[in-house]
């Protein structure tokens, strides 16, 4: 692969200024943010240590070229241009997806096919759909991008979670929400409707210095010049020392309690999360000092029952306003008249978010009093 690489760093829409302000915390220079996703420009490591290190990101992307297209044969020829023994290996299978969009080409598995015989011709390497390495077409007002993508699964699946609950949340929104909500790894996170406990083993993470992708595998591990050894230190080295800090998580649904103890074992955290049974209108503050309460309470959409969310919310308030003295709160729902019901000072800061189909935003307030 060519020294210095064009890579662009995909996020969900309207969390682009977070994923920013995460890629110049590890060091990045960022060139160009843009609706999903922010442009920086590194090398062939750089694209590891984004897959790696990257907790706000849902891939990592290369772009190999970008050119004016108006016809088939126009794109296979350009695509013929390319020098793809630079950015593939001949022993390694690839797969091709294309999309258009506003374009004089609109035939998209037509394009797909063109770019795929173009990397025939020049590598004789196989194209199959289940491949490990897949190259992206781009086709958008008659421009083509054409990307490799280094990360393969998308970025929230860290590699610790074998089975999920009801309305899982991503663990890139996750990470996304507790940096919007101030938390930087030195306090306290206690989630008191937990779920599968995503929250909590995430800002256990963060406090810990652990690396986001440690536990999985990843695409660039099949492109030219990867250097296992070399990837396997930025694995295992912390981003910074650990933190003696303990978070808290809890969920009236024994199974959700179960599902986030192993969750928080196979992430290694068991030791800095700790799970328990029990009900919002029961749960009381850590003996430790204040910090931040953030929760994904049931919407209505999926999960709970519409009529009675509004008595839920109420309770939800009244527990953090008589018990969580000092706390701040990140409240993340679909519904302002819900957050409202809270009767907490919310404030939304984030715009409405793609959350499974469903749009949400981050609610927060500052310290109660």
């Amino acid at each position: 692969m060519k020294d210095r690489l064009d890579i662009f760093c995909v996020t969900h829409p309207g969390l682009e200024d977070v994923l920013d302000t995460e890629l110049e915390a590890l060091g990045f220079t960022t060139r160009d943010t843009t609706l999903g996703g922010v442009a920086v420009s590194g090398s062939r490591e750089d694209v590891w240590r984004a897959n790696l290190f990257l907790r706000t990101a849902s891939r990592v992307l290369v772009r190999m070229d970008t050119f004016p297209v108006h016809h088939l044969a126009q794109l296979d020829k350009k695509a013929r241009r390319l020098d793809w023994s630079h950015w593939l290996r001949a022993d390694t299978p690839v797969r091709v997806d294309a999309t258009s969009r506003s374009s004089r080409i609109y035939h998209e598995g037509a394009a797909a096919e063109r770019v795929g015989k173009a990397i025939q011709a020049a590598l004789g390497c196989q194209l199959s759909a289940d491949a490990p390495v897949r190259v992206l077409v781009r086709i958008e007002k008659d421009m083509c991008t054409i990307s490799l993508d280094t990360s393969g699964e998308l970025l929230h699946r860290r590699g610790h979670k074998q089975e999920v609950n009801k309305a899982p949340m991503r663990e890139t929104l996750a990470a996304a929400f507790l940096a919007l909500s101030g938390y930087t790894g030195s306090e306290t996170v206690i989630d008191p409707m937990c779920g599968s406990g995503t929250f909590a083993i995430e800002a256990a993470e963060i406090s810990q210095g652990l690396t986001a992708g440690r536990s999985r595998r990843f695409a660039f591990e099949h492109l030219p010049g990867f250097d296992p050894a070399r990837c396997t230190t930025l694995r295992s080295t912390p981003l910074h020392a650990a933190r003696n800090i303990r978070h808290f998580a809890s969920d009236r649904d024994a199974g959700a309690v179960r599902i986030a103890q192993s969750y928080a074992r196979h992430a290694g955290v068991e030791d800095k999360v700790h799970v328990e049974q029990c009900d919002i209108v029961d749960r009381v503050a850590p003996d430790t000092a204040p910090g931040l309460v953030i929760l994904n309470p049931p919407y209505g959409a999926r999960v709970g029952n519409p009529r009675q969310l509004t008595q839920l919310y109420r309770s939800l308030g009244q527990t953090l306003w008589s018990r969580f003295s000092g706390w701040r709160v990140g409240l993340v729902t679909s519904d302002a008249k819900l957050a409202k019901a809270t009767g907490l000072p919310l404030r939304p800061v984030t715009p409405s978010i793609d959350h499974g189909g469903i749009k949400i935003h981050l609610y927060t307030c500052p310290p109660l009093r």
